[in-house]
């Protein structure tokens, strides 16, 4: 199983959706990384070399914010909203959707699993 940046990618894939198991690479920044590192996309990812996996890292390295940097830059965006206290910080901290999605019937992701209110079951 190859390994780049300390994540195992899937050898049984094509390299260009084993990418996409880095935190913060899709679908069009593998291609365009492939691309800059003369590598076949429709190759899967067990036939790569040394060299090839090298040059993968060397072009992410260079150019993308992944993983753990990555992570550590979007909850730092997330605590300094709540920090300053607007809207879409309030509703990080509440646990609900900060992007305007209705809440009323749906936003179960968010909200978690309902809580049931007076229903509790008596005993005879």
């Amino acid at each position: 199983m190859p390994r780049i940046l300390g994540v195992d990618i899937p050898k049984n894939k094509k390299i260009m959706i084993s990418l996409t198991y880095l935190y913060g690479i899709g679908n069009t920044k593998a291609l365009s990384l492939l691309k800059q590192a003369n590598i076949d996309p429709e190759m899967k990812a067990s036939k790569l070399t040394e060299e090839e996996v090298s040059k993968i890292t060397n072009v992410i390295q260079k150019d993308l914010r992944v993983e753990g940097e990555l992570r550590r830059v979007v909850t730092g965006n997330i605590k300094r909203l709540m920090d300053i206290g607007c809207y879409r910080g309030l509703r990080h901290k509440r646990g609900l959707p900060a992007r305007g999605q209705r809440t009323s019937s749906n936003a179960r992701t968010r909200k978690g699993p309902r809580r049931n209110v007076g229903a509790a079951k008596r005993k005879k």
